[in-house]
């Protein structure tokens, strides 16, 4: 007995063939005799009382013979005692089709009184296996445990589903390769000349990184090879900018275009004039360049005279003394 109660009784089976088979089974008659054996039953009890009474004391032996009576001794007592509070034969009266027998541990306050008793815990009789049932505290640790554990492992799965990428944000599944094509084929063959190493410096920077130990696991080696070469590349072209380029293409076949104005050499080259916003000006009429008005005797005014008019009067001028005119 002292070895069953280290195990809590709640977790534990118990079940005695040879018992049961002397008894001649279980049924209304035996089921708390057989209970009596098992390790759920109190000697303190009144049932223990009843049953060493009754066989030291061959005049109270009948007690012990049939359960209605030996309930009824229980009945008139007051104190710890084991009652049944289910019959699946309803006192024998029925036939035993492996039903579950309920037996209650409880305390008895008031003899004769039902309704002055105590529950303390239950049991189970099925066949020849006994139970008893956990109490309710036991069941909400039991399902507490179970589902914090089970979020703890839910957790533990879902810290390793977010993906970042800079392209598509936060995912929870990595994306599906997209197949090349002949054009991604042939642009990823192309080098670029920006990742062209300098003449000897590839040697010298390639030495000063540290080694890599060969112990480390696969995919921590991996991740080690890609920081060196990271930082290699940072070392070789760090001073390198090379946003002035546009990016075109989606993730994984990006193209690097070049603008025009990079490809064109700098003698070609034309600065683009600054528009100049001015406020509309009035027309001015300039008139320096008119004659100015010539008035004869009579106050009327002279036309100016045009340099045809001049010129004729110059012929006039340059005729000989003898030549004489005709009158008209």
């Amino acid at each position: 007995m002292a070895s069953s109660q280290e195990t809590a009784l709640d977790e534990i089976q118990w079940k005695a063939p040879p018992i049961a088979q002397s008894m001649g089974g279980i049924q209304t008659n035996t089921v708390l005799p057989y209970f009596y054996h098992s390790p759920f039953f109190d000697g303190t009890s009144n049932n223990a009382i009843i049953t060493t009474q009754a066989t030291l004391n061959t005049a109270q032996f009948y007690i012990i013979q049939t359960r209605a009576a030996f309930e009824g001794r229980l009945r008139t007592m007051q104190g710890l005692e084991f009652m049944v509070v289910h019959d699946p034969t309803d006192n024998g009266k029925k036939p035993d089709d492996g039903g579950i027998w309920v037996i209650r541990k409880q305390i008895r306050r008031k003899p004769s009184s039902d309704s002055d008793v105590t529950p303390i815990s239950s049991y189970y009789v099925i066949g020849e296996n006994i139970y008893m049932a956990p109490s309710l505290r036991r069941i909400l640790e039991a399902r507490l445990l179970s589902t914090v554990f089970s979020l703890t492992e839910v957790m533990a799965t879902a810290s390793k589903l977010p993906i970042f990428t800079p392209a598509l944000g936060h995912t929870y599944l990595p994306p599906a390769p997209k197949p090349l094509t002949s054009a991604t084929n042939t642009q990823m063959s192309q080098t670029s000349k920006e990742s062209t190493p300098i003449p000897g410096t590839q040697d010298t920077l390639s030495s000063k990184a540290p080694p890599i130990p060969k112990s480390l696991p696969d995919n921590q080696l991996g991740n080690a090879q890609l920081l060196q070469e990271s930082l290699s590349i940072m070392l070789r072209h760090g001073h390198e900018y090379m946003d002035e380029n546009p990016i075109t293409g989606e993730p994984g076949a990006f193209i690097i275009n070049k603008p025009r104005e990079a490809q064109q050499p700098a003698s070609q080259l034309k600065p683009k004039p600054n528009p100049v916003v001015s406020k509309p000006t009035t027309p001015q009429i300039k008139t320096d360049a008119l004659p100015p008005k010539q008035k004869d005797s009579t106050g009327a005014e002279k036309s100016p005279t045009s340099a045809v008019t001049k010129e004729k009067k110059a012929r006039r001028k340059s005729r000989p003394a003898g030549s004489t005119t005709t009158p008209k």
